[in-house]
Parts: C-alpha cells; structure tokens; sequence
C-alpha cells in the first residue's frame, strides 16, 4: 500500500504543528504549508528523523498564486496526495470601528478563503479520487467575546463551507471540520514567541471534561476522522471543548 500524503497549512506551530507530526508519526507523507519561515525552520531542525517525508513550502494560503505554485511543488514530490487539513488561522481582535476593511479581509481569507483555494487545487490530485478533507472551525463559530467578529466570521463560514463542500465532492471525497476549544498552545510556538501559559485551577475546573484542552486531543479528533472509521462520516462538525460549551454559568 502507498504511503498516504497529507497536508497540513499552518502546520509550522501550534495545533498544525502537532498534527502534522502525528501524522509523520503514524507513517504518511506531510507538506506544511506556512508563511513564518522561522517556524518552518524550527519544524525542520526538530524533526531531522522525518526529513525523507516531509516537505516545507512557505506560502501565503490566502493567496492564489502561492496554492498554484504550492500544488505543482507538491505534485512534483509526491504525485498524488490522500488528506487536506485546512488548520491555517490568524486572529484580529479590534472594536469593529477599529478594525479596517484590509484587516476584516485579511482574517476572512487567510481563516476562511484559503480553504476553497486548497480545495480548488489540491482535490484533483487525491489518489483514485478518494480523499479526506478537515477544516479546522472553533467554538468561536458558535460563541464569541467582543471584539473577535473577523474571527468569528471566518469560523462560521468554515462550519458552512464544511458541509457544502462534503456535499460537492461526495461520495468519494469526505469533508468534516473540528471546532476546538481551550487549547493551550503556548508550549508549541515557535521559540521565540514561546511562553508557557499559566493556567490556574480555576481555568481547568470550568471546563467539565476538569482540564483546559491540548494539541493532542485535536489531533486524535484528525487521526480518527482520517481513518477508516470514520468512512460513514461526512459533513459533521465535532466540537473538541471539554464540555465547555455546554456548561450553563451562573454567578453567584
């Protein structure tokens, strides 16, 4: 059987970069598609062991040129590719009279855009035309705090364009997206933003699951939703929050 391909964007730090080792972990290919060079350096330096399995492409995923030319590249490498993980998420939190239209755009197509643009031009090329494509949303979609709209937004779309996208490209294709919540990132940034977050008791014991949430767990949510498990699954969402979404909050 041929080694499987993912793709992973954003996958130089943070939850993307987790994912993306899993995966070279259990065996597959992965291309990383990422803008911040610094990142994707430390990516390489740690991950020597993998170097025959992995490629790096810097690339601005809400741009369209950069996907063409990311596709060729990885075509190139790999021929045919069997996974998309559309991770790639940037955030601008300002009052809405604050943030500017370039901005607003900025987070809607780096967070929401790309994901047509890495279907558009990587789903001709899964192998045998069977694929599995994840979208990675947030709770963000479903709840907000101020001053988050863009985000908001981005994230809403990626739960609508989900399953309009498993309805396009199925049978053979599968479409779902995660919607993490809490998840402490802050121990797989790259170095030099690298921080760990100090988290009190108080923070694990809102969320009913008793602990704030780890890269880990989103990427045990991508293995399953990848395999062959998972095959009568398309269209979903699955909220990874430790119950907190679902915790009514009194005060007392």
């Amino acid at each position: 059987m041929k080694t499987k391909t993912a793709i992973v964007t954003g996958g130089a730090q943070g939850i993307g970069s987790v994912i993306a080792i899993h995966l070279l972990e259990e065996g597959c290919n992965v291309v990383v598609l990422d803008n911040d060079l610094e990142a994707i350096a430390e990516l390489i330096e740690d991950n020597q062991r993998f170097r025959d399995n992995i490629l790096t492409i810097k690339c601005d995923v809400a741009k369209e040129d950069e996907i063409i030319d990311a596709a060729r590249q990885v075509t190139e490498r790999f021929k045919e590719i069997d996974y998309i993980i559309n991770n790639a998420a940037i955030a601008i939190n300002k009052a809405i009279t604050e943030l500017s239209f370039k901005e607003w755009n900025r987070v809607i197509g780096v967070n929401l855009s790309s994901i047509f643009l890495t279907t558009k031009y990587f789903s001709p090329y899964f192998r045998n035309n069977q694929g599995v494509i994840i979208n990675m949303a947030s709770t963000r979609a479903f709840m907000s705090e101020p001053d988050t709209q863009a985000y908001s937004a981005s994230k809403g779309g990626i739960y609508a364009l989900t399953h309009s996208l498993a309805m396009s490209l199925g049978p053979n294709i599968r479409v779902n997206c995660i919607s993490p919540g809490w998840i402490d990132v802050s121990n797989y940034q790259k170095k030099s933003e690298r921080k760990q977050e100090k988290l009190s008791e108080e923070d694990h014991l809102q969320h009913p699951a008793g602990r704030v949430g780890t890269p880990q767990d989103i990427a045990s949510m991508v293995e399953y939703l990848l395999s062959a498990k998972a095959e009568f699954i398309t269209g979903q969402n699955f909220v990874i929050d430790g119950g907190m979404t679902k915790k009514m909050i009194y005060v007392e």
